[in-house]
């Protein structure tokens, strides 16, 4: 998951602290994301998707 929303991020010439600021959402909870010490609360994640105008499906999908 933190893949595809580093990829929507650094599209949008963002940081965390931007996106944080932005979205309610802590830099420390991305920093556990992207650390794999655990994975967005479906709230977070509707709030993350909603933010940069993609489905919620888009972060549950697997790649192929």
């Amino acid at each position: 998951m933190y893949n595809k929303y580093a990829k929507l991020r650094d599209e949008k010439g963002l940081t965390d602290y931007a996106v944080a600021k932005e979205t309610g959402i802590s830099t420390a909870t991305m920093s556990s994301w992207r650390n794999g010490v655990y994975t967005p609360k479906a709230d977070k994640l509707l709030t993350i998707a909603e933010f940069f105008g993609v489905p919620l499906e888009y972060f549950l999908k697997e790649d192929a």
